[in-house]
């Protein structure tokens, strides 16, 4: 038992790094994916991760696989493509959803482009899955940072981004916190989207911020609850990945993504909230 699931970490230190690494966008990432279920944007944050790979390749265009200059392109890549998105939704007839799609798939055509040409299939494969098993000592501060910004500024906005889940009328007439939230709240799932970057690629970055989510929306109603269990369900799916990996030779990225997966599956069947066996063998009601 000790060797199949604690001598990993005890022995690698590359194995450590990457599970540092991995809690730290589960703690990040899980709690604003839950807000992204409840607005119905969660494919928003799957455009916004492929958004951000222009920036990204252009960065890898003058400086190589450098840190900041990689992560600045993606920060900028995916604000950039936030105000065009909202821009063209309001100055033209086409809907935000399909301006969305429009964008990101124009992104995501330019950044393999760019990268193809100045890289090789190697760092192709880098810009496109990650990779969560060389996070070296600046890209782990990096992530652990961005997870710490997560938690404060989400704390700040906890209340106003609750509310307007819940009746975004009443938000507005009782205050106007609604549209600064909303706007720091974007600003979180991009920073979280880029760090995601670094450690699983663009194609996977998401995948650890609506997996954990949607699990959690299968065992609790109360919206707190439902961050704490979107979060823990991350740690558990980042630490099964890595194990799963390590004694198997998956690649590590798509292996936490696939353990995610399985517990959002087993949550479909056995969910407190509308899993399918709680709706085919449903608790007696009590009777007058």
């Amino acid at each position: 038992m000790y060797d199949a699931l604690f001598a990993p970490f005890v022995e690698f230190e590359f194995m450590r790094r990457a599970l540092a690494g991995t809690f730290a966008l589960a703690l990040g990432a899980g709690p604003l994916g839950v807000f992204l279920m409840l607005r119905r944007m969660s494919l928003v944050g799957d455009a916004m991760a492929h958004a951000i790979l222009p920036g990204a390749a252009i960065g890898f265009l003058f400086a190589g696989l450098n840190l900041f200059a990689m992560t600045a392109g993606g920060l900028i890549a995916g604000c950039v493509v936030a105000l065009l998105t909202g821009l063209v939704a309001r100055m033209t007839e086409l809907k935000e959803d399909a301006a969305l799609a429009t964008f990101y798939l124009l992104s995501l055509a330019i950044g393999v482009t760019i990268v193809s040409v100045k890289g090789t299939n190697i760092d192709l494969l880098h810009v496109l899955f990650g990779s969560v098993l060389a996070l070296d000592d600046q890209t782990l501060l990096l992530i652990a940072i961005n997870a710490t910004i997560t938690l404060v500024v989400l704390a700040l906005i906890y209340r106003p981004l609750v509310l307007e889940c819940v009746d975004s009328g009443f938000l507005r007439s009782v205050s106007r916190a609604g549209a600064p939230a909303h706007l720091a709240f974007l600003g979180l799932v991009v920073v979280n989207l880029v760090s995601g970057f670094h450690a699983l690629g663009t194609l996977l970055a998401v995948g650890i911020m609506m997996l954990p989510a949607a699990t959690g929306r299968f065992w609790v109603r109360d919206i707190t609850a439902m961050v704490a269990v979107a979060a823990g369900c991350g740690l558990v799916a980042g630490y099964a990945g890595l194990i799963l990996s390590f004694h198997t030779g998956v690649p590590a990225g798509p292996a936490v993504i696939l353990a995610a997966g399985l517990l959002y599956v087993l949550s479909v069947m056995f969910g407190r909230v509308g899993g399918l066996v709680r709706q085919v063998m449903p608790r007696r009601h009590l009777e007058a």
